[in-house]
């Protein structure tokens, strides 16, 4: 008991100080912007514009499911795993800090499997192949957007951000630091399988792809319930900045530093600091509500697990 203690402590210290920068950035950005006319921005909404980012958020879902199970040797059923990633989408926004969404995913698919290195394997995979196609998206569309942001920080700011990803898969598989480690080895050991199979990693790669453009395209679609008027194109550069800058754990679900980067990056398009925090916040309301799902699907696994 007492040696658990320290680690429950540190852990409430954690969300603490993520619930600290979480607050402190809202409050900094709301005070700038104005409550009111955040409010008055978001009550305006066309209630179809904002269903319809929900949908998209299901599907983006719905998706990074099927793309996990390619990952997987023995292929589980696209429900359970589309269940799971539901779970762990709930998990993430509603109980950030607690414990991670894609340790609640991996554990209960463990439970049911085994084989802790290779679900964790395949859970790390599905994350570094969706960051992947994130930063292909951004600088795909960087030199075709350059005239939105000519002479501002993301000139250099995605450049770098792929740099650092580049950077860092290197260390990871190139260099394998950490090899010598029982937990970590058995890990290389399938991270060496995934790179021999090119067709998996092609078709898990296309549909991260299709994944991160949803998520554009939920923007794309609040921002016209919003009544404002935002060229396409940039949000191709913009959004995978801010979903970058918000997987950072440095917040609670991203609140804060998300609304920040959106008052950063819209106002380059245009948007004032209230309509772009009231873009941001139906972003995350719109997932929040998709996420629900996870909920129903937490307690039936709770459930089927108590009568097993």
């Amino acid at each position: 008991m007492q040696s658990s203690d320290p680690k429950k402590y540190k852990k409430l210290l954690l969300v603490l100080l993520k619930a600290a920068i979480s607050g402190s950035l809202l409050y900094y950005v709301i005070s700038k912007t104005g409550l009111g006319k955040i409010a008055s921005t978001l009550g305006g909404i066309n209630i179809g514009s904002f269903l319809v980012a929900v949908v998209l958020y299901l599907f983006a879902i719905y998706l990074s499911s099927i793309r996990w199970g390619l990952l997987m040797s023995d292929r589980p059923r696209k429900k359970q795993l589309f269940s799971l990633y539901l779970i762990g989408s709930f998990f993430n926004i509603f109980l950030p800090g607690t414990i991670g969404g894609d340790a609640v995913k991996a554990y209960y698919l463990y439970k049911e499997r085994g084989n802790s290195s290779a679900v964790i394997a395949s859970v790390f995979m599905d994350r570094y192949i969706g960051f992947a196609a994130l930063a292909f998206i951004g600088i795909a569309a960087f030199p075709f957007g350059f005239s939105y942001f000519r002479g501002s920080f993301i000139e250099w700011i995605l450049p770098l951000m792929v740099l650092s990803f580049i950077s860092g898969s290197f260390i990871v598989f190139g260099l394998r630091l950490g090899q010598r480690i029982r937990f970590l080895s058995g890990l290389y050991e399938y991270f060496s399988l995934y790179m021999k199979k090119r067709t998996v990693l092609f078709k898990t790669f296309l549909l991260s792809l299709a994944v991160q453009t949803t998520g554009v395209l939920a923007v794309y679609t609040l921002s016209k319930g919003l009544n404002m008027q935002l060229p396409l194109l940039p949000l191709f550069i913009f959004i995978p900045v801010i979903s970058a800058m918000t997987t950072i754990p440095i917040s609670i679900s991203g609140l804060g530093v998300r609304e920040a980067s959106f008052v950063l990056l819209f106002a380059y398009l245009g948007l004032s600091p209230s309509e772009a925090t009231a873009l941001s916040l139906s972003w995350f309301l719109s997932a929040s509500t998709g996420s629900l799902a996870g909920l129903i699907e937490y307690i039936k696994y709770k459930n089927r697990l108590k009568s097993q």
